[in-house]
């Protein structure tokens, strides 16, 4: 599967969790919610995967934790805040850069609709 078929089946299911939680819950839940759903669909997921730094040719462990990595292709960072803004976008591109991954759905659950509350951010320079 390329980037946009996981992301397809990823923002499917986390439009289901959305439908049965609905909005005002922890970070924390969401995430276990559509990391069992991941996993109960066959999909490959990795949960708080570590994503070190690369410095001069050392690696630090900076504690750098993805939410969710799907098939090793796809980050997911789950948050359930107001409204996502610039600093959030900037945790993904790190993200997206430290990895060298290609794709990163930046999915906010507090919202009415979950598909306002998703904003897929692309790595150009992979």
């Amino acid at each position: 599967m390329n980037e946009n078929e996981i992301s397809n089946k990823i923002i499917g299911l986390a439009i289901g969790v959305h439908q049965v939680l609905g909005p005002g819950l922890l970070e924390s839940a969401y995430k276990e919610c559509l990391f069992y759903k991941l996993q109960r669909s066959g999909i490959k997921v990795e949960k708080e995967k570590a994503i070190p730094v690369i410095f001069e040719e050392v690696k630090l462990d900076c504690g750098y934790r993805l939410d969710l990595l799907v098939e090793n292709k796809v980050v997911i960072e789950i948050k359930s805040v107001e409204s996502l803004n610039d600093v959030h976008l900037a945790q993904t591109l790190t993200y997206l850069k430290l990895g060298n991954f290609k794709l990163d759905l930046l999915i906010n659950f507090n919202v009415s609709l979950l598909k306002n509350g998703i904003k897929r951010v692309v790595n150009n320079l992979k």
